[in-house]
């Protein structure tokens, strides 16, 4: 009897653990990269349906403890790394993503110039996004805006435009662009050629190592060149020594 019961218990403990297991498989992890004197990575989650739950870019302490302080202003790509999304995030509109980290912020000047990250969440391929060039090699690209509707409310285009990134939209009723305001956290869009190419959470170092959980909403267009699920929520998330910067909260969109 004794001997049946410890079967018993023992097929009751490893179909736990299956369950286990099973919801462990649900999320999935990019490559890890060197980041600073640390590393980062990305990570997808999907519940048991397979629909998107989460996107995230992640950074360890490693790498937030060794951020480099010189720089030559503006966006730096020797601070940049380019990651791929695992391959399931396929599912989402997204094809990779870009971690920027910026010592000396990056222009509009008095707005952005506080040390802060940019957390691209990209809806081109990596080639795509590499064969932007200058401004001033191709003006008519950048100047080309998506339609109205395609990008939120109160967002308006920075002038000019970044090599291998696009141009940047800002939300004018974020705190930093009110007199006297201050930038802590805001969400930006990008767009290239006509197209909204990026998603783009913007997070200064302090708001970051002040805050182990925070979420806000994502300001959302009202039209779509793509059916499909897109995010509505931004969260920032800190555990086992990994702080994670995540979208998430998708909904079903269709194309306009």
């Amino acid at each position: 009897m004794k001997k049946i019961l410890f079967f018993a218990a023992t097929v009751l403990a490893l179909s736990s653990c299956k369950k286990d297991n099973d919801k462990k498989d649900n999320v999935w992890k990019g490559a890890v990269k060197t980041f600073q004197q640390g590393k980062a990575w990305t990570w997808y989650e999907a519940d048991e349906s397979g629909k998107p739950l989460r996107i995230a870019i992640a950074i360890d302490d490693a790498a937030m403890a060794s951020l480099d302080r010189q720089t030559g202003g503006g966006h730096n790509h020797a601070n940049s790394i380019s990651m791929q999304l695992p391959m399931q995030a396929s599912a989402t509109p997204f094809e990779h993503v870009m971690l920027d980290w910026n010592p000396e912020g990056h222009e509009p000047a008095n707005v952005y110039t506080k040390p802060h990250f940019d957390f691209h969440f990209y809806t081109t391929s990596e080639g795509e996004r590499l064969d932007i060039p200058l401004y001033d090699e191709a003006i008519d690209e950048f100047d080309n805006l998506p339609a109205a509707g395609f990008v939120p409310a109160n967002y308006i285009a920075i002038p000019g435009g970044v090599p291998q990134m696009g141009k940047h939209w800002a939300d004018v009723t974020s705190p930093e662009m009110q007199p006297g305001g201050t930038f802590t956290q805001t969400f930006l869009y990008g767009s290239f050629n006509g197209n909204v190419t990026f998603y783009e959470p913007m997070i200064t170092e302090e708001f970051l190592l002040a805050n182990s959980s925070f979420q806000r909403d994502i300001p959302v267009p009202t039209k779509f060149k793509e059916a499909g699920l897109y995010p509505t929520k931004m969260r920032i998330e800190k555990k086992n020594g990994v702080t994670n910067v995540i979208i998430e909260n998708f909904v079903q969109r269709q194309a306009n």
